[in-house]
């Protein structure tokens, strides 16, 4: 069908749509084995992702199902959130899992396996409910077979009551290969002091699992893709020129383009710049990438923003570089902005950017008179205060990869006065994130 206007593929659902654009296909009932109608909608779901919303009915038996699967891009790495539950508000905490999550709760050492359930956006109560039905499932009939078994689990169950019920503190671990998971932040926008999240390198297993396979194991015979030669396209060739690329638009998820630039950073290293505009949405996203590996030690850069010329400095934050201010007790975590080549100024109007930006309001909730959404609107004023150079705070990046910087204000490129800059080793959790797991790991230590 022609289009008058070009719209993006994932479209968000709302009540002016007059064409949601729902495609019809005959398929297989399960049920009765004759010729059935799937309909299948790609929709974005305000605050939360791209899904494919699929509904099947066959007109012989009646049989019908619907259906959720996610429609976005699997995100680069796997995320693991390690939460304690100590008070009701934890038991309200809004959770978004997906198909690949598991879930273990430590104290009772009981886990639900990945890609046994299927992705919702519940609650730690919602969730500790559904298991406790699962269980009562078949229950009657387990006393009469099997009553030794049955008895097991009535006492389980009500372990698992007491925890919902709160009588003692519990540990909630969810693990996602796919990293599309979410736990509400209770003190959002600072960080939760409750919940531990880390992000994590996948497996060769896991990646197969999520149907994503590397280059050589899809190059074999007459392939698609080939080995770049050695000297295919030399270096001095890249930096002299902006290569393209098709992708898809983090926001919409239609065809665009995205242009690459090798650039040097001086008193720094090499690094990449990708710039991406999306036609469909108008969406833009800049992202830049170490050129070089990993470095042997992380990286911890602390400056204090007093002056105008403390703005202007250059900075660069790579994608594993987490972002803190003490002042206002935030922390932006690796992976949140990305990799961005800018300037004092600029990270922090990103920062204050993300926070007001509509599509990032999960943070907070739907809620218009929220008391989260007040505070989340006040403590975004306080970055007015900073950038207007009312109040003087300190900007630190803490790098693991080692692969961040700030410029300093001598001339010889040595640290001024308002700039720190420490070396650090790895501890374990920061070489699993690196997917440096094979490595020889000390103990974490900050030298100067």
């Amino acid at each position: 069908m022609s289009r008058s206007e070009n719209k993006p593929i994932f479209r968000e659902l709302n009540a002016d749509d007059a064409e949601p654009e729902i495609t019809e296909i005959e398929s297989l009932c399960m049920k009765c084995y004759e010729n059935g109608t799937t309909k299948l909608l790609l929709t974005k779901i305000p605050y939360y992702k791209e899904v494919i919303i699929m509904s099947f009915s066959c007109d012989k038996c009646g049989y019908k199902n619907n259906e959720i699967q996610p429609g976005g891009a699997i995100a680069e790495k796997g995320i693991r959130y390690n939460l304690t539950v100590s008070e009701p508000a934890d038991l309200n905490r809004q959770i978004v899992k997906s198909d690949h999550t598991s879930i273990k709760i430590v104290e009772l050492d009981f886990e639900i396996p990945a890609n046994s359930q299927k992705g919702e956006i519940t609650t730690i109560e919602g969730l500790i409910t559904r298991s406790i039905d699962g269980l009562k499932q078949d229950q009657d009939k387990r006393k009469i077979e099997h009553p030794e078994i049955a008895e097991q689990i009535t006492e389980f169950i009500k372990k698992l009551e007491q925890l919902k019920n709160l009588e003692s503190p519990f540990t909630l671990i969810l693990d996602d290969m796919s990293g599309n998971s979410y736990i509400e932040n209770l003190n959002a926008p600072q960080k939760d002091p409750k919940c531990l999240i880390q992000n994590y390198v996948r497996t060769t297993e896991q990646n197969h699992i999520l149907g994503i396979f590397d280059r050589e194991e899809i190059s074999t015979g007459e392939g698609i893709l080939h080995p770049t030669a050695e000297d295919e396209f030399p270096i001095e060739n890249l930096e002299s020129e902006v290569l393209q690329f098709p992708t898809n638009c983090n926001h919409c998820n239609a065809p665009c383009t995205t242009n690459m630039k090798v650039t040097n950073i001086p008193h720094f290293k090499q690094v990449i710049i990708m710039a991406t505009i999306c036609d469909m949405c108008g969406n833009k996203t800049n992202e830049v990438k170490s050129g070089s590996g990993i470095e042997p030690h992380g990286i911890r850069i602390e400056v204090e923003v007093r002056s105008k010329e403390d703005f202007s400095r250059d900075l660069l934050k790579s994608e594993t570089c987490s972002l803190s201010i003490p002042q206002l007790d935030l922390e932006v975590g690796p992976w949140a902005l990305g990799g961005r080549f800018t300037t004092i100024e600029g990270i922090l109007v990103a920062v204050k950017e993300q926070l007001s930006d509509p599509r990032y309001s999960h943070i907070v909730g739907d809620s218009q008179d929220s008391e989260k959404k007040i505070k989340l609107e006040k403590f975004v004023e306080k970055f007015d205060e900073i950038l207007q150079g009312n109040k003087i705070v300190t900007v630190i990046l803490d790098d693991p990869a080692g692969n961040s910087y700030i410029q300093s204000l001598r001339d010889d490129n040595e640290p001024d006065d308002r700039l720190k800059i420490m070396h650090y080793e790895r501890n374990f959790e920061q070489n699993e994130e690196l997917g440096l797991n094979d490595m020889k790991v000390e103990n974490y230590e900050t030298n100067s």
